[in-house]
């Protein structure tokens, strides 16, 4: 039920007219009447008539009807002005005549001309009019009519004209009081207006009436009315609402005008009702507590009233009312907002509709948690109105009704309040954490200013965090009292030591505690105890206070213990804290002692049933005899304290929990009390200082209400609601940064698209289509995700799970899984004039696998359209068609692309949560094969997580570890081919394409991710190697001068390494291959080991044309220039310039190995370039700095095993494996005796040249005695004697060879001459013709002699070397 209307519209508005100044000539000419006509002269005859007892009704009613005319004619209003006393003979002619009920009407006109004409009517004469017409309006309460209708109009007006004014009054002009005792309605003595009015006219008090001043003419002008009548009227007002007074008790509708007129009062008057202190305290007190008395009465009318005043006093007075609103919230809102408190339905309603006003006030909550909830004091209004709402939205076992849409109104009213107050956040927003280093006693924290946030925000949180604390304080202190206390130490709320005032003040102010436990520490005889008992009672103020109120009051605050000692130790702290502030007509503390026993035994005595005899007021008379200090207390004093305790109980068993839902008059004056000395009330603002703290309390039970009432509701209008609480619950989620209420809202809404459970659905699309709530929570959700994504934690599992099941019917955008460097690459083309391909998260080359079906926006929809020729369907219908597109335009809506193109500007958190969740909703991979939808899901989860990684190359660091473990699984894990692995490895080689520019700090680690690869499958790897080639030269080619590691580039020669057997692959490896070495162009010392390596592997490979195993000997011979250029870089000194010099050699000795191993090929082509380039290596060497070892270790490793191999290839393998090895011997032969002779001038001086000679000689006699195809080679035979020659004239030449050779002694020479004999015997003779004879002579000679000297030694020694190497070979 609704609140009436604080005002009826059928009532005119008063109209103030401009007053003129009296000074203007024309307002003189104006104001002054005709000399011959006063105005009062002019109203005489009309004022006769209507007085006159003679009269009839008819001839009053005309005489009244033409005084209401002059009255109201523009042209006496001048004349009216300069004659106040007309105004006032009008009022005191109408007001006292007696009139038939037949004109009172024309009698209302005039009065309320007469408030409404301009001259100044006196504080006298306006409260005549309003007790005229009040008692007008009483006379005619009872009857139904135009009249009564009428004179609560007038009613109204008047109070209308009144406090209209009291913005505007005069302040503080002292006058003489009104001398006023009119009658209302025919009551005299009980007149409460009439008889107060003198009281509250005196001198001191503001007043703006009676005050004479005399003109420039000499006539007097009395000012208009002001204060003293506004008091008096409020006054009057308030006193008829009070229910303990004596009057008739008024009807329903009598209580809800009453009300009335107060409310326009007070909206009248506003805030100019605390600049006059009797009309505030009129207010705080008497009218605060009728209003509380009334909003409990059975009639939702009344409440509703009394609810719009509360709501104006707040809105005006709410800084002088701090503890009245708590206790009206407290024992009026939340008492009758619950059933369970026994109020109807209508109450209930009222009572709810007013607090969803209060909620409307932006700032209302804000102002109730800082001034209530965080005071110590007062009960946690804020959080009890917050759960209220929230329990009333839910619709528990029954319909939505209005009752729940109510209260959702004002919970979401509370939370757009929130919302709306991020936009006047300041730029910095701390939510520092309060924490107590020592002990302060918590009663006495203080702010120093609390208009400023600055110093009130701060205060306010701590005394929050205090209150919180001693709530757990409490609950320990209810488990074990012990504990609790020494909690409370440890929190520094009680000091180390406990002193009694702390552990007092504990018991005081905090709320929640067991008030039995209390009562029996307070009864306790230890001696501490008891210091915290006088303590206790030191805590309350009982200055004034009747002994019975004040018993009641202390006695509230906890159980008064059942053993006799005890409660004498409780009663005696009482009264001696009572006497020391209100002694009155007591004698002694010892009198109070007494007194307040025999009202305990009388309160038992009249309400235990169990006692039949009550006490009769004499009897209780008689057992007080005497105890005043021997002497009696006055018979009037304890018979008022008899029926106090007769009509109402004090409850020595109070009630346990927080707050109170009954005001008992003891509570009310201890509240007046309370009030005088409470904080000030802090006013907020529109900025968010407290919405975090706020928001925090009863974020969960409104996410569930708000959820609750949407899953309930059918109405586009609720729903609709329902979607503006979820966006602001985000909004403040976001801004406060609550990531765990956000992911409670994004779960919640996730439930209401459908999605997860529509496979349950015939036909999910048009049954999405059709649901309008699941549309809703759909478009929400994705709204929620782009907007406050930054703030999302566990929630991105919830929407993938919407997501993927859109991707299963095919509604998802095909731009979902792009990134922005397929943005680009799609610009690009279209630039060129390309055609943009359909999808964008699919790679570059063509998926090997088997094909998904049609998916996207458009072809899921094309599908409905169309016909399966294989199997009929029939024609869409048009709701059908209806639906689907319902459907496409709030997948549009939702941009659910943007999620995931956008997701670089999502903060670390939440990126790394998302890249969790769709790791998590793709599954861990099997190896045994799942099923097509599994696969599916597992590969779109891939393609989305492969696009936010390119999007985030900036932070990869961030996501790769999760990225490669999920990758890595997959490859592991897969046996077959299939789209997951395909999606897996081409993700992982587009990753490392896109962030090798970007990321060169981590290249190593991306190019060590590719050894995946090398890990698959074989059957997965054949299936894809072609284009896991083509990925692998981009990326060779694109970044090639960024992999600069031996790592990254072994990963990558081992990729192109592995391709060269296989039949599709190795053309693009070896392209790849020729890329890096061709011209030495991306050669380094970090991939040269691996580049020969991989040629080696390339010129092997017998897949393809001979002519590529040529191309890449070429290439590796090539590369010995790199080597040079390498070693001419780095010949300066140094220990650096020699660690890599003897790299250089190093890597020649590993290319030279390699080429040796291409030497013994089975094909003729292969087999002699190879043996080209391996002298082509041996031989431009120029440049690089190789030592003397460097060339022993080439030939005994390379020449020599190389000769020995082809030696015993062509004597043992058979001509059709190795074609035409004669030609590849004398290839060979000729490689011996060039590269020898090219080094020797490097290798004589060496001691080991002999060993090395003898190595060659021994080399080409083998290669004498060959035989091939069963005989000796003839070409062999005609070119190892003339190669042999040309040795041996080179070595002649140089002094190398002979007779007596500085080398070697004399044994080079003779072993040199026993292998060329062995080869042929001319040719000693033909290189040294003469010499032959003396070097048998010489020989001879050593033999007779019988001792051989040191060169016959080194010749034996010579001998078996060359003996070994032989046997060796």
């Amino acid at each position: 039920m609704g609140r009436p209307r604080l005002q009826n519209p059928s009532i005119n508005p008063i109209e103030e007219e401009p007053s003129d100044s009296p000074d203007t000539p024309a307002a003189e000419a104006a104001a002054a009447p005709p000399p011959e006509l006063s105005a009062l002269a002019c109203l005489r005859p009309f004022l006769d008539v209507v007085c006159s007892d003679e009269a009839l009704a008819p001839i009053k009613s005309v005489a009244l009807s033409a005084v209401h005319k002059i009255l109201t004619l523009d042209a006496a209003a001048a004349a009216f002005a300069g004659s106040p006393a007309a105004i006032h003979g009008v009022v005191e002619a109408v007001a006292s005549c007696r009139l038939d009920e037949a004109v009172l009407m024309r009698k209302l006109h005039v009065l309320l001309a007469c408030m409404r004409a301009r001259p100044a009517l006196s504080d006298r004469h306006v409260c005549t009019i309003v007790n005229t017409c009040y008692g007008i309006a009483d006379q005619v309460r009872a009857r139904e009519g135009l009249l009564k209708e009428l004179s609560r109009h007038t009613l109204l007006d008047l109070v209308r004209c009144i406090f209209g004014r009291l913005p505007d009054a005069a302040r503080n002009i002292p006058g003489p009081p009104p001398a006023v005792k009119p009658q209302m309605g025919g009551i005299n003595k009980d007149q409460y207006f009439a008889n107060k009015q003198a009281e509250n006219g005196n001198g001191t008090d503001d007043n703006a009436g009676n005050v004479e001043a005399s003109n420039g003419g000499g006539t007097t002008v009395q000012q208009s009315y002001g204060i003293p009548c506004a008091v008096e009227v409020f006054q009057f007002l308030c006193s008829r609402l009070n229910v303990s007074s004596e009057i008739a008790p008024l009807d329903e509708e009598t209580l809800v005008f009453g009300l009335t007129m107060i409310n326009s009062a007070i909206e009248l008057g506003g805030p100019s009702f605390r600049k006059h202190p009797k009309l505030l305290a009129l207010i705080q007190d008497e009218l605060f507590k009728n209003l509380m008395s009334f909003a409990l009465l059975p009639s939702p009318p009344i409440l509703s009233m009394v609810c719009s005043i509360v709501l104006n006093l707040y809105h005006h007075l709410r800084t002088e009312l701090k503890l009245q609103l708590e206790a009206f919230f407290s024992c009026v809102i939340l008492k009758l907002s619950q059933p369970r408190f026994g109020a109807t339905y209508n109450q209930q309603e009222a009572a709810m509709e007013a607090l969803v006003d209060f909620c409307r006030q932006k700032t209302f909550m804000a102002e109730m948690y800082a001034n209530l909830d965080c005071d110590i004091t007062c009960s946690n209004v804020f959080e009890e109105l917050a759960n209220l709402l929230s329990k009333s939205a839910f619709p528990v076992n029954c319909p939505l009704s209005p009752m729940h849409i109510l209260a959702l109104d004002g919970l979401i009213a509370v939370i757009q309040g929130m919302a709306d107050r991020i936009g006047n956040a300041p730029s910095k927003l701390e939510q520092s954490s309060v924490e107590l280093e020592e002990y302060t006693p918590f009663w006495t924290v203080k702010c120093e200013n609390y208009s400023d946030p600055d110093y009130w925000v701060k205060f306010v949180r701590q005394r929050k965090y205090i209150k919180r604390r001693l709530m757990i304080g409490a609950d320990h202190f209810n488990r074990d009292p012990k504990k609790g206390l020494e909690f409370l130490q440890g929190t520094h709320l009680l000091p180390e030591k406990l002193d009694p005032q702390s552990v007092a003040c504990f018991f005081r102010y905090t709320a929640g505690l067991d008030k039995n436990l209390v009562g029996d520490f307070l009864g306790n005889h230890d001696e501490f105890c008891v210091q915290v008992l006088h303590e206790f009672a030191r805590t309350f103020d009982f200055e004034g206070m009747n002994l019975d109120t004040a018993l009641r009051l202390f006695l509230e605050t906890f159980r008064l213990p059942g053993e006799s000692q005890k409660i004498q130790r409780v009663l005696e702290a009482f009264s001696e804290r009572y006497y020391e502030q209100s002694p009155h007509i007591l004698a002694n503390k010892d009198a109070a002692l007494l007194l307040s026993y025999s009202l305990i035994m009388l309160n038992t005595d009249q309400h235990n049933v169990q006692v039949k005899k009550k006490m009769t007021e004499e009897d209780f008379i008689r057992n007080n005899r005497l105890i005043n200090g021997g002497s009696d207390l006055p018979r009037e004093f304890l018979s008022e304290l008899y029926h106090s305790i007769c009509k109402n109980e004090i409850r020595t068993i109070p009630e346990q929990g927080f707050g109170f839902f009954e005001m008992s008059y003891s509570r009310w004056v201890d509240l007046m009390r309370k009030s005088k000395s409470t904080s000030p009330y802090i006013v907020c603002d529109s900025r968010p200082f407290l919405d975090h703290d706020m928001f925090a309390i009863m974020s969960g039970p409104t996410i569930a209400a708000i959820a609750v009432v949407f899953d309930y509701a059918e109405h586009e209008e609720v729903l609709l609601t329902c979607v503006d609480g979820f966006l602001a619950v985000a909004k403040i989620s976001a801004f406060h940064h609550l990531e765990d209420v956000l992911d409670d809202l994004v779960v919640s809404l996730c439930k209401f698209t459908t999605l997860s459970n529509s496979s349950l659905v015939e036909e999910p699309v048009t049954a999405f289509g059709d649901d309008m709530k699941a549309r809703l929570a759909t478009e929400t959700v994705f709204n929620i995700a782009n907007r406050y994504g930054d703030y999302i934690r566990t929630g991105w599992r919830n929407i993938l799970e919407c997501i993927l099941r859109l991707h299963k019917l095919g509604l998802l955008p095909a731009r979902v899984a792009s990134d922005a460097a397929d943005d680009l690459e799609l610009a690009s083309e279209a630039v060129q004039g390309k055609s943009a391909p359909a999808s964008l998260s699919t790679s570059h080359l063509p998926i090997i696998g088997t094909p998904r079906r049609s998916s996207g926006l458009m072809g899921r929809f094309s599908q409905l359209l169309s016909l399966d020729t294989e199997e009929p369907r029939s024609q869409p219908t048009e709701q059908q068609l209806a639906a689907h597109q319902r459907t496409l335009q709030t997948i549009q809506k939702c941009r659910i692309d943007s999620i995931f193109t956008e997701s670089k500007f999502l903060q670390a958190d939440s990126l790394l949560q998302l890249a969790r969740a769709l790791i998590w909703a793709a599954g861990r991979p099997q190896k045994v094969t799942s099923s097509p939808d599994d696969e599916d899901t597992a590969v779109f989860c891939l393609e989305l997580l492969i696009a936010i990684t390119l999007n985030n190359r900036d932070r990869i660091a961030l996501l790769w570890q999760g990225v490669y473990e999920h990758i890595a699984n997959i490859v592991q894990s897969t046996v077959m081919p299939c789209a997951l692995v395909e999606k897996a490895v081409f993700g992982l080689l587009r990753i490392c394409q896109r962030l090798l520019p970007y990321k060169e700090n981590l290249a190593d680690e991306l190019l060590r991710s590719l050894q995946l690869v090398l890990k698959l499958d074989a059957r997965v790897a054949d299936a894809y190697c072609e284009n896991i080639t083509q990925e692998v030269s981009r990326l060779v080619k694109a970044n090639a001068t960024l992999i600069k590691s031996h790592m990254g580039w072994r990963t990558i020669m081992s990729l192109l390494s592995i391709t060269a057997r296989h039949p599709e692959a190795s053309e693009v490896g070896f392209e790849a291959l020729v890329f890096i070495m061709s011209e030495g162009a991306h050669l380094s010392p970090a991939n040269y080991v691996l580049c020969i390596e991989a040629s080696r592997q390339f010129a092997e490979s017998r897949v393809g044309l001979t002519d590529r195993s040529i191309r890449a000997l070429d290439l590796m011979a090539d590369s010995v220039n790199s080597l040079a250029r390498w070693s001419r870089e780095n010949k300066e000194a140094g220990e650096e310039a020699e660690k890599v010099l003897e790299g250089i050699r190093e890597m020649w000795l590993r290319l030279i190995q390699a080429v040796r191993k291409l030497c013994l090929d089975q094909r003729e082509d292969v087999r002699n370039q190879a043996l080209s380039s391996l002298q082509r290596c041996l031989t431009n060497t120029e440049g690089i700095c190789l030592l003397p070892t460097s060339w022993l270790q080439a030939f005994d490793l390379v020449i020599f095993g190389m000769l020995d191999d082809l030696l015993e290839i062509a004597q043992n393998h058979s001509q059709k494996d190795y074609r035409n090895m004669e030609g590849s011997l004398l290839v060979a032969m000729r490689l011996l005796a060039k590269v020898h002779l090219q080094l020797l001038p490097q290798l004589f001086g060496l001691s080991s040249f002999c060993k090395l000679w003898l190595g060659v000689l021994s080399r080409m006699e083998k290669y004498m005695k060959v035989k091939v195809r069963g005989k000796r080679s003839e070409k062999l035979q005609e070119l190892i004697p003339e190669l042999l020659k040309g040795t041996l004239q080179v070595m002649k030449a140089r002094g190398i060879l002979a007779k007596r050779s500085t080398i070697g002694g004399d044994s080079l020479w003779e072993l040199t001459w026993l292998h060329v004999n062995n080869i042929s015997t001319s040719l000693q003779s033909e290189v040294f013709p003469g010499q032959e004879s003396e070097q048998e002579l010489h020989a001879s000679k050593q033999t007779d002699s019988g001792s051989p000297t040191q060169p016959d030694n080194t010749s034996s020694g010579a001998s078996a070397e060359v003996s070994g190497d032989q046997n060796g070979g």
